[in-house]
Parts: C-alpha cells; structure tokens; sequence
C-alpha cells in the first residue's frame, strides 16, 4: 500500500477548527494533488504525515502565530476616510461599516499596499473623519486544530520544476471573516441592507415552477451529510423554503417533513415531503404553525432571500421543540434579482457572520456552530464541467433553541 514520504503526490481533505466568543466554527478544504516535496506546508504538518496511508488522520494543535504571522497591533492603523476609495476596485459601498472586510488594495497611502491587493482588511471603528482598520489576518488571534486525512496516495515520476502550491494560504483565505471583531456587532444592518434589485412580490416571481438542481451531485451529498448530523428516526422536521428537492438523508424514517415554499407545484413533486404550506414569508413574516411543532427546522440555500430576517429567526424558535436545532446550508450562487443587496456586498464567508448575526440577535439559540466545505472536484458528468472543476463549496449555519 502506498504511503507518503518526500517522493508522494497525495490528496488531503485539510480541516481547521477554532473558536470565537459566540460561536464554534469548522472550515474544510480538499487539496488535491499535493506535492509533498515541492509545496507549501508548515513542517510539523509535514513531519506528522510521513509514513501515513490512505485514510489515516493527523491532528494538529496550533497556537496562534506558530502557523499564521502573530497579531501585530502596528497593524492596527488610524487613517483619513479619504484614504478609503472604493472606486478604486468598484467595491459596493461609498464608506465603510464597522465590522466589515474589504480588499486592501482600495486603501491608499499605506506604505507596502497596492490597488492590486485582494487580501482582505477590516474596519473595526469610525470616529471624527478617521476610521481605524485592522490589517491583520483574521485568524491572527486564533489558536487552531489542524487536521488532514489522507487519500490517494501516488509516487511521483519525475520532478520536472514548476511552481508550488501553499495550502495553508488557501485553507486560510476566508476563515476568520465570519467571527465579530473582538465582540463588537458587525455592522451589516445599515443603509437598507434588505433592498432587493425585483421589489414586486415574491409570489409573482416564483409563480412558474423551476425544476432546476441549483448545486452539483457533489454539493448536495455535503448538504445531506451535514443534515445528517441532526437528524434520526422519528423526526418532525419543517423544510424552510422549500422546493422540489429538500435534500434529507433518505435512509432515516422522518415521522413527517413540511415543506413551507412559493410554488406549490415544485412542493407537489418533492417526494420527501408528507404535507406542505404555500407561504411567502417575506409578505407574512410568521409560520403558520403550533408552538414546538417541530424536532429540527432546514433551510437550504435561501436564507440569502429573506427580507425580514430576525423575524423569521424568532419564529422558527417558537415551532421549535426545546433543543431543537435550526440548520441553513448556502453556496456562492442565487437569483439576482431576488437576494437581498447585503448579501451581495459581502465576502462568502462574512455571509456566514450575517447569519450568525441572526441567530445572535434573535436570542433564541445556543450553541452556534459555522461549517464550511471547498475544494471538492466537481463530478464530471455535470453540465459545468470542466468550465468549472471545484464542486459548489457549501456552508453551513446552526443552533440549538435555548
């Protein structure tokens, strides 16, 4: 059996965990093809993997700045507002909020910063014409667990040169934006955050059906497992903006699933549901349901559409059983005239913040958890393929009712 020593090429599915104060969160990135003597890795990571095989694990406790550069409050940095100019990479936004990422490269002024800099800094406070911003990584601060599970495992033919890969810079590009800023609010909810290109309602938009599979095969089983983890046997489960799939694990027996939706043809045809309710949440901000009616409430890649969200938050608390969890899965893609405009704005992992906003301010939940899954090869039978090789990444949101 193969294993991996200074010759291999091997495929890592690289996950990290860490904590912030309100919530637990996961981020996971497949590495295909990792060149173990050519590419980037931090050298304990590489010393715990020699020898391994196909299926074994490693896991890593890192402190903070053992594998990222340590927080730095040099980089920490008061600056004029005018030295922030969004037109310089048509960034959406004429100021920036407090709270939120952007490139760095719209900054100017700052020695070592270029228009072309996409890596991302963060506004933590505005005050008497200056904002202060914060340069450093957003995990800067974070002690990690590294893990890596090996897959395939190849004996590589020849070295021929070429360019090298790091890992760790990609595993870490995202990770961090979706946690507060040392405990401060984010500030996702100023200047008509909920304003939608097509205002005309929902109900009108959705009146065709759309028989459309809007995330790959890949995807979907990700959406599924992380369902999984949630629910048994036995359970009443409400589908929240539902559709024709509701992608529930088939091999549990549910006593019943509802699906609540727009199109009442798209809820005929999906043969998970036992009942549905046609219902427009965004016209009437409440479920027509009994208090603790359900074990577990879904949402899958719609969150991104409420209009009211807070609302909708609290409601889904009071269907819920106590202990119940409420679960939302999104990917990188939706209708545009339909999202909401914050929605856009915002970087793909912030967009799991302004959920976690949502739970938070709720006050209804515990036990926030964040999930997130890249780096899957797409399956090469789908219709996007090989335009785009990486399946859809999904992430995740959860809590518990209090």
């Amino acid at each position: 059996m193969s294993f991996i020593d200074s010759n291999s090429i091997a495929d890592l599915i690289f996950q990290i965990r860490w904590k912030s104060n309100f919530a637990s969160h996961t981020d996971c990135y497949q590495a295909s093809r990792v060149n173990i003597w050519r590419d980037v890795l931090p050298d304990v990571l590489l010393d715990s993997l020699q020898q391994k095989e196909p299926g074994e694990r490693v896991e890593l406790n890192i402190k903070a700045g053992e594998v990222l550069p340590s927080f730095d409050e040099n980089k920490l940095k008061r600056i004029k507002k005018n030295q922030f100019d969004p037109r310089i990479i048509n960034v959406n936004g004429s100021k920036p909020s407090v709270g939120r990422f952007y490139p760095k490269g719209l900054l100017t002024g700052i020695a070592g910063i270029f228009s072309a800099n996409l890596e991302p800094f963060r506004c933590v406070a505005s005050d008497n014409g200056n904002i202060i911003v914060d340069l450093n990584h957003p995990l800067a601060e974070k002690d990690l667990v590294l893990s890596a599970i090996v897959g395939k495992v190849e004996t590589k033919k020849s070295e021929m040169g070429g360019s090298s890969t790091d890992w760790m810079e990609i595993l870490t590009t995202g990770p961090g934006m979706q946690a507060r800023w040392q405990d401060h609010k984010t500030e996702y909810f100023s200047g008509n955050p909920f304003l939608r290109e097509d205002e005309m309602p929902d109900g009108v938009f959705y009146k065709n059906p759309r028989f459309t599979q809007h995330l790959d095969d890949t995807a979907i089983e990700i959406v599924r497992g992380t369902y999984g983890r949630f629910l048994n046997d036995g359970m009443r489960v409400l589908d929240l903006m539902s559709s024709w799939q509701s992608h529930l694990p088939d091999r549990l027996r549910y006593e019943s699933v509802v699906g609540l939706g727009l199109n009442e043809l798209e809820l005929q045809k999906n043969p998970q549901l036992n009942n549905y309710v046609v219902h427009d949440l965004n016209e009437a901000p409440v479920l027509p349901f009994e208090p603790d009616a359900f074990d577990a409430v879904v949402c899958t890649i719609s969150v991104e559409y409420l209009t009211g969200p807070l609302s909708i938050f609290k409601e889904v608390a009071k269907v819920l059983r106590p202990e119940g969890y409420f679960v939302l899965t999104f990917s990188n893609r939706w209708f545009p005239p339909k999202v909401v405009k914050i929605w856009q704005d915002i970087h793909e992992f912030e967009r799991m913040g302004l959920v976690l906003e949502y739970f938070i301010r709720s006050e209804r939940f515990k036990d926030l958890q964040t999930y997130s899954v890249r780096g899957m090869p797409r399956p090469k039978d789908d219709k996007y393929f090989p335009d785009l090789t990486f399946s859809d990444p999904i992430f995740a949101v959860w809590g518990q009712k209090h």
